[in-house]
């Protein structure tokens, strides 16, 4: 070996001599990962023996194995957590570096609200924990629109998220993939509400139901179809009718963009009771109906599903009455004749007296002898009343007598 070479080797080990030497604690380094074991990684910087990162080190949130963090191979930047070289132990944090680089973009993503991919590393109690540098933390309520009972199934999952809050000093990271796809939902929302039209006629899904409607699903909205609007005869409760998760067929009523309102009717699809009253129904049939409602003017009888007429109260009875509470009730079944049918403006009359027979008409009193003489004799002393063998008989002569004489 010349002494030139001798002198070159020389100077890259007094190099090599001066980086170990100047390798301290709170140094920054680069190296790629040579060796995994189940609590820690090894990775080679140069320095003349491996560094090792604990499993603690590798990431923000709990792992169960170094491999679920870094792979063979993998470059990695690290700082330098404690060095002794007697013992040849270097303690390397990857952890560290990548919080210090965390916050600031971190805060970018904050200020922007800009949409972030993060991959679920744990469930924990109230939610689910994701490593975004530091430990990112998605409550319960901000991992889906709906409410989720179980999330045991969302490990390793990958989620869209928004920074909802940040605070570097106490180190906390709220996430929300909620409030993606809420903005998601009202984009589409809007969208859909545009295309859509009143009169419309759609297929759609009953999403929920409450008691004064459901909200059924059009292709990605929702709208209501309110209890009045669900059938032609009278719904108690929308559970009478349609249950969750029913395919439903209604017509668009109302959209109001600005509101975000969808008025929906499922009768409204349906052929009405009154298109096919015209043909069913002729004046002058007598059919059996129900009792519907009772009101001052007379009752009304229902005589099919949302086909109700009018029985005024002087077709109730024959005979004179107050009020219908008096002869009808609720829920009674009458027969009725139609008076009149008009389907067009959904008006029927109807009369109940009219399918009864009249009572027979009570007698008068005959006028006897001993009534007919009394009558006279208290009449005959009268001057304006003469009395013949025919009866009682009153001229003009008599009644106007004192008039006439003052015209002659």
């Amino acid at each position: 070996m010349s002494e030139e070479t001798k002198n070159q080797e020389a100077e890259v080990n007094q190099e090599e001599m001066d980086q170990f030497v100047s390798l301290k604690k709170g140094d920054t380094v680069k190296g790629s990962i040579v060796k995994l074991e189940d609590n820690q990684a090894y990775v080679s910087i140069g320095y003349k023996y491996d560094g090792v990162i604990p499993i603690r080190e590798l990431s923000s949130v709990h792992l169960d194995n170094a491999s679920d963090a870094v792979q063979i191979g993998q470059e990695v930047e690290c700082k330098v957590v404690s060095i002794d070289d007697e013992k040849e132990k270097l303690v390397l944090s990857k952890r560290a570096i990548d919080s210090e680089n965390a916050w600031e973009e971190l805060e970018k993503h904050f200020e922007a609200q800009d949409v972030i991919e993060v991959t679920v590393a744990d469930v924990v109690k109230g939610g689910l924990v994701a490593d975004v540098g530091v430990r990112g933390f998605v409550p319960a309520s901000m991992v889906e629109r709906h409410f989720v009972e179980d999330f045991s199934d969302y490990k390793g999952r990958t989620l869209r998220v928004k920074v909802k809050e940040i605070d570097r000093e106490n180190n906390k990271v709220i996430l929300s993939q909620k409030d993606v796809l809420d903005a998601e939902f009202e984009a589409n929302k809007q969208k859909l509400m545009s295309e859509l039209q009143e009169g419309q006629e759609l297929e759609g899904t009953v999403q929920r139901l409450t008691q004064f409607g459901a909200f059924v699903d059009v292709g990605g909205v929702d709208g209501l179809v309110h209890v009045s609007e669900m059938a032609w005869n009278h719904v108690e409760k929308p559970a009478d009718v349609v249950s969750e998760g029913d395919k439903v067929k209604v017509k668009i009523l109302k959209v109001d963009p600005e509101k975000g309102k969808i008025s929906l009717s499922m009768k409204a699809a349906q052929p009405g009771p009154w298109d096919s009253a015209a043909g069913k129904f002729n004046t002058g049939d007598v059919v059996t109906g129900e009792v519907k409602r009772l009101v001052t003017f007379g009752a009304f009888v229902e005589l099919a599903p949302g086909v109700e007429g009018l029985v005024h109260i002087s077709q109730i009875s024959h005979k004179h009455i107050g009020t219908p509470h008096e002869v009808l009730k609720e829920g009674q079944e009458v027969q009725v004749k139609i008076l009149d049918i008009n389907a067009a403006e959904k008006r029927v009359s109807l009369s109940i007296k009219e399918t009864e027979e009249a009572p027979a008409a009570a007698p008068r009193p005959e006028r006897t002898a001993k009534s007919s003489s009394n009558h006279k004799n208290e009449l005959k002393d009268n001057p304006n009343v003469s009395l013949s063998n025919e009866g009682l008989s009153v001229t003009l002569g008599d009644r106007f007598g004192d008039i006439l004489s003052k015209f002659k």
